[in-house]
């Protein structure tokens, strides 16, 4: 009897754990599991086919342990681009002229929360798609070094500090301030030495040497990697003939082992494929999977490491634990970002269609754009005073163009503003508004609208480029020169309207120039009382430019790249040196300088606290600035301070070391404090291959420009 109740007892118990664990989820699905755990038991669960099949972007269903496919390819450079409405804030050179960090991360967060939005949509339709998903091939940190280059407007400019500070930024809005988890998961790309030729991409060599690509082309990259960026994304091209998406040096020696970066390395799309076609550095796409997961690429945009990682194995040069090895950073970022949880856990869940493109963004867009729109030039005309003016004609290729609103990588806004529609709704029905287009970007002798202008009491001519005409290979198809700019004239057509319309009376003509790289204004300038660069603004573009052209917001955009005179002033396309490249080592006269842009007030500065006479390489240098606006406009500043170094060997002329943008009332008065420790002085040891605080007499330059300072003091190193 008593044998009889034992096993009576022991079935029970054994019914009862089974029932448990049946109960109990897998550990990889336990949200409350430690993230490394959930990884170790999801490798182990895989077959090793699954796990290979999870290499690409495209990745596919695991079916038997309800794991849904996920496609990582999307891209959000200023607004969520190639998935459906989302709104559309203005491009990443015109946010980075803004010099304005807190904007840049709530346009990120707000972008992030449309991604959380559009994704909850698609899921609960079953749908998992393209430019649908969580992770984000942004932002493009790349250095500006060259106007030529038509994706420069995809980056934060020409200077190192600036960038990483505006793309630092931008990163922590979209990943979200939940520790453990994201928000979404930005990815800093292309590492590395990448900003043209667009024609020579997929083969091209960039040489460098150690100093330049520490001090430029690396320096963002390692200041977002501290900031956590989850992925990064590496190149098409070679460095120093080394293939940045198997190369070593780049994602072995300096991103895995110097920086301890532990996120996702993906490779930019088909530059697998473009290692063994093009570049010829390896023989075949099975010794190119062998490289790229040994070199620790983690995922590929294309299929190279789905249809080759098991022929690698098969010959040798892989093993199991390679493949576990490179699909464990990948599952690390699905997890964080909630991808394996019921989709009720996700503090997200209740996003839904009222938190995409919501009256919020689109005030939070037509700020970001007024607040990035630079005024090159004005005669007084500017602001209009609207009992002054009766009539009025907006003219110019662009000035009812969506394409110069949206730049590229773009959403699709159904409030789309364009310039002609927002000065058209600001000017109000008792104005007398014509629109004519005026000119197109080819011919040179037919125009309209002269006869419009001559009759109207102001002209507002909008003209310039758009990423039909400088941008990505392929996508720029107007481009002559692959997607780059030959030239840095506008449109010769442009150039003789404007003339034209100058020819023809005294009335005041405003420029409004769109673009998303330096071009020269000087062309048209002598035919124009005020000039306006208004990059691409976005969907409140025509708001943005209506509220600065009847003075409800005074222009405080700086350029974020040196405007020059001349292609001449540079050196060839394909030098990648830094020598005589950017406000940081220019020597001759720029057109506009890097920083500069005007208002339609007055500052006054002087030292609150000026710095010490001496500092350490621990110190950190604080000064702050009385800013006084002795204007008659409200108006924001952005206070800008640049050091000078001890005069030796390739050391830059200048360079930006803080920065601050801050509102000031008319009459009023901002203390404006700024700070950077003294190890952000140091510079590239060729000799030694480590940074050096060189010893010294530096100086700290607080102005309104690289090239306009208001306050300077020598302090030095020691």
């Amino acid at each position: 009897m008593l044998r009889k109740q034992f096993f009576i007892f022991g079935a029970f118990i054994l019914l009862f754990t089974s029932n448990a664990a049946a109960q109990q989820p897998a550990l990889f699905r336990r949200a409350d599991a430690p993230l490394n755990d959930r990884v170790n038991d999801l490798l182990h669960t895989l077959t090793l086919s699954e796990k290979i099949s999870l290499l690409g972007y495209n990745s596919p269903a695991i079916d038997r342990l309800q794991i849904p496919a996920y496609n990582w390819w999307n891209e959000a450079l200023h607004g969520i681009a190639r998935g459906g409405e989302a709104t559309v804030y203005p491009q990443a050179i015109g946010l980075s002229a803004t010099f304005n960090a807190p904007l840049a991360r709530e346009v990120a967060n707000t972008i992030s929360t449309e991604a959380r939005a559009k994704y909850n949509l698609a899921v609960q339709q079953h749908r998992h798609v393209q430019y649908m998903g969580l992770n984000f091939w942004t932002p493009n940190i790349n250095i500006f070094r060259d106007p030529r280059w038509g994706r420069g407007q995809e980056t934060y400019g020409e200077d190192p500090y600036l960038t990483a500070t505006m793309a630092g930024a931008f990163v922590q809005g979209l990943q979200g301030d939940v520790p453990g988890a994201l928000k979404t998961a930005a990815c800093a790309k292309h590492f590395a030495v990448h900003s043209g030729p667009e024609a020579d991409r997929h083969s091209f060599n960039a040489i460098i040497d150690e100093k330049d690509l520490r001090e430029t082309y690396l320096y963002a990259f390692k200041k977002l990697v501290d900031g956590k960026v989850e992925s990064i994304m590496c190149a098409y091209n070679r460095v120093n003939s080394q293939p940045c998406c198997t190369g070593n040096t780049l994602l072995q020696d300096i991103l895995r082992h110097e920086w301890k970066f532990g996120g996702q390395v993906v490779t930019d799309c088909w530059a697998l494929d473009d290692i063994w076609l093009r570049h010829k550095a390896i023989p075949t796409r099975e010794e190119v999977a062998a490289a790229a997961v040994k070199a620790g690429v983690n995922l590929d945009c294309a299929n190279i490491l789905q249809d080759d990682v098991m022929k690698a194995i098969d010959k040798g040069w892989l093993t199991s634990a390679n493949v576990d090895s490179a699909l464990s950073a990948t599952l690390r970022t699905r997890i964080k970002l909630g991808l394996l949880d019921a989709p009720a856990a996700s503090p997200y869940s209740a996003y839904g269609a009222d938190s995409v493109n919501n009256s919020y963004h689109a005030r939070l867009a037509r700020e970001a754009a007024r607040e990035s729109m630079v005024l090159l030039k004005n005669d007084g005309v500017l602001p209009l005073t609207a009992d002054k003016y009766a009539s009025m004609l907006v003219t110019g290729s662009n000035s009812a163009s969506l394409e110069a609103l949206m730049g590229n990588y773009h959403g699709v806004s159904g409030d789309m503003v364009t310039f002609a529609a927002g000065l058209a709704k600001a000017a109000g029905p008792g104005m007398a508004m014509q629109y004519d287009q005026g000119c197109d970007f080819t011919d040179t002798l037919h125009f309209g609208g002269i006869w419009a202008s001559q009759n109207c009491d102001v002209t507002v001519a909008v003209i310039g480029l758009t990423p039909l005409l400088e941008g990505e290979e392929g996508d720029a198809f107007l481009s002559s020169s692959g997607g780059d700019k030959n030239t840095l004239s506008l449109p010769r057509s442009q150039i003789l309207f404007m003339k034209k319309l100058r020819e023809a009376h005294k009335k005041p003509i405003i420029a409004v120039i769109t673009a998303g790289s330096a071009v020269d204004v000087s062309a048209i300038a002598p035919y124009a009382d005020a000039v306006i660069l208004a990059w691409y603004p976005g969907e409140q573009g025509g708001n943005a430019l209506a509220d600065i052209i009847f003075g409800k917001y005074s222009p405080a955009g700086r350029l974020p790249v040196t405007f020059y005179q001349s292609l001449q002033d540079l050196p060839d396309y394909k030098d990648y040196s830094m020598k005589n490249r950017t406000y940081r080592y220019f020597k001759g006269k720029a057109a506009y300088p890097f920083g500069y842009g005007l208002s339609y007030t007055k500052f006054d500065y002087a030292w609150h606290t000026a710095p010490a006479k001496e500092y350490r390489s621990k110190d950190i240098i604080r000064v702050s600035v009385a800013v006084k606006n002795t204007g008659d406009f409200d108006g924001d500043e952005v206070v800008q301070a640049y050091i000078t170094y001890p005069n030796m060997e390739r050391m830059p002329v200048k360079e930006l070391k803080a920065f601050r943008r801050v509102h000031v009332s008319k009459g009023g008065e901002e203390i404006v404090e700024l700070e950077l420790p003294a190890a952000e002085l140091q510079k590239w040891d060729l000799q030694q291959h480590a940074w050096k605080l060189y010893k010294g007499t530096y100086k700290i330059n607080i102005g309104k420009s690289s090239e306009s300072f208001l306050l300077s003091q020598e302090f030095k190193v020691k």
